[in-house]
């Protein structure tokens, strides 16, 4: 990897965490549960609970954030906790850049594995989603898309099989690999970050996650039950292109 590829990938596995800012304040009365003290936090929703209805259900968006992506934190940390380590503690950046994208560590630290991956997986995926979303996207990354899959329908409908084709629990995921666009599933908890990308140009270079989609029941069962393909047709009306778009455009930077 360069020294400029390094600095870009760099900056947006620090942008996957840092752009959830304290200071954007929920709307809903109900605060986040507290997560065990560590050098890992939950960061807090950019929007109300309620924001997404009705295709996300606020009841689900409650469990969701404040239950399982808060005990991928308290895992990660009571992980850490048990490690060997000296100076300062870990950052968000130097989970991304110093274990989820080594491949040996992973499969060494499967408890790091799953819970850094859901840690990182959820911090991104709440971003991905806004109030009145969908549509489609504009400008540059739309034509990348044109170029990469013939048509944003085209896009859409070969994710949406992905999604309905993850066998269990997973993702579906639109990635930066090396210099295309990509489709790609993961299962569980891992991440694009810790796939090796197809086109290496000037050195090792890992898959860079532009849009996601939590296809684990508990991000839907509450309202849509079995039905994930309606958890799916309904999840497009909340997509977040303004993020997606930005996330691509200080890859093209």
């Amino acid at each position: 990897m360069t020294r400029r590829q390094a600095i870009k990938t760099t900056a947006l596995a620090s942008a996957a965490f840092a752009t959830l800012p304290g200071a954007i304040a929920q709307t809903n009365s109900t605060a986040p549960a507290a997560t065990p003290s560590g050098p890992f936090t939950l960061p807090p929703l950019p929007y109300a609970y309620d924001a997404l209805e009705p295709h996300i259900d606020t009841q689900t968006m409650h469990l969701h954030h404040d239950k399982h992506h808060a005990a991928y934190v308290a895992n990660l940390n009571k992980a850490w906790e048990q490690m060997p380590w000296g100076g300062p503690p870990p950052t968000f950046t130097y989970l991304v850049e110093n274990w989820l994208k080594d491949p040996k560590f992973l499969s060494e630290n499967v408890t790091i594995r799953n819970n850094g991956g859901g840690h990182y997986n959820h911090s991104l995926f709440w971003q991905m989603m806004k109030k009145n979303g969908g549509g489609e996207p504009t400008g540059d990354l739309a034509k990348a898309m044109n170029a990469n899959f013939g048509s944003f329908s085209t896009f859409k409908d070969n994710f949406t099989k992905t999604a309905l084709g993850q066998f269990g629990s997973g993702w579906a995921w639109l990635v930066w690999d090396g210099g295309q666009l990509k489709i790609e599933p993961t299962p569980n908890q891992d991440s694009p970050v810790s796939q090796i990308a197809s086109i290496l140009d000037g050195g090792l270079q890992f898959q860079i996650p532009l849009l996601g989609l939590d296809v684990w029941e508990h991000a839907y069962y509450l309202k849509y039950q079995n039905k994930r393909a309606d958890y799916i047709a309904a999840w497009w009306n909340v997509v977040n292109w303004d993020f997606v778009a930005e996330r691509y455009s200080k890859l093209k930077a």
